[in-house]
């Protein structure tokens, strides 16, 4: 077991130890969901009314587990993107060869973002009571509970498209055109009733639905009337696990398809001065 575990603590402690010392992925994964609830939720708060158990009494209060979903999903963005940046730095080809399992290197690199999204989550939460919504104790911990789920299954997802991405300008490109509209149609920006039929179908069949529903459910954890309109707390908890473990399953799939070729002579001799460790990370190449 302890085998098993160390590469994971590794990579896990890794992605922290980065994230720390990259101050701006900190700050921008925190501070512009936060302007964007400030912005959005301010400009919608006289002119929109959240349909009666949709959860919340203005747009403001209803919007704001949707921005702590948006850090979530900010936080996978930038923690897998050093994937890509690993892969072009060469620290990934060092891995792979490593005596160690893909399933291992996922999950570290999986459990590191997660740990960094349910961090700035809980940060995030404690800005409930601006937004409306008082929480206990309980309820806390549940959406912290549930907020594991979520980030585990968006890092998890994030990670099968880094895997496959040469280029962190590719990388972007791709997130924002899955990740995002999987944000909007979610449930984050506005309540499943009253939308055209076809979008009905697409919220219902979004995986993140019922994550979403699954936080507001624990936000208003004493208050089961608020959000008597979203589907129950059991059967979203349970899609929820069935999302984050197929994409850690798909993830672990892209990572083991990961090809390690001989390098050529330039990286195999490496420069002058550099250590046996240096000559092991660029062994190879990832394609």
């Amino acid at each position: 077991m302890t085998r098993f575990w160390r590469p994971v603590g590794t990579l896990w402690w890794r992605e922290i130890i980065r994230f720390v010392r990259q101050r701006s992925r900190l700050f921008g994964a925190f501070a512009q969901p936060l302007v964007f609830w400030m912005l959005l939720g301010g400009g919608m708060n006289s002119s929109f009314r959240p349909a009666s158990g949709a959860g919340g009494a203005n747009y403001i209060e209803y919007f704001f587990p949707g921005v702590m979903i948006m850090v979530l999903l900010f936080t996978a963005i930038f923690a897998t993107i050093s994937t890509v940046e690993d892969r072009r730095e060469g620290f990934l080809q060092g891995v792979l060869v490593a005596p160690v399992s893909r399933s291992q290197i996922v999950l570290g690199q999986a459990l590191g973002g997660t740990t960094l999204a349910v961090i700035q989550g809980a940060l995030f939460l404690c800005l409930a009571p601006v937004a409306g919504i008082h929480i206990g104790v309980v309820a806390a911990l549940a959406a912290v509970a549930v907020m594991f789920l979520v980030a585990f299954a968006l890092t998890s997802l994030g990670l099968v498209i880094a895997w496959k991405m040469e280029s962190t300008q590719g990388f972007h490109a791709i997130m924002n055109l899955i990740l995002l509209p999987i944000w909007f149609l979610s449930g984050a920006v506005f309540p499943i009733d009253g939308v055209p039929a076809p979008l009905v179908w697409v919220m219902r069949l979004n995986p993140l639905t019922y994550g979403m529903a699954a936080l507001r459910r624990t936000l208003y954890i004493g208050n089961a009337d608020a959000v008597s309109a979203l589907p129950p707390l059991a059967p979203a908890l349970v899609v929820t696990l069935f999302f984050a473990a197929g994409s850690f399953a798909v993830a672990t799939a892209m990572a083991r398809r990961a090809a390690v070729l001989p390098a050529n002579d330039k990286w195999r001799k490496g420069d002058k001065g550099e250590t046996g460790s240096d000559n092991f990370f660029r062994e190879g190449k990832v394609v």
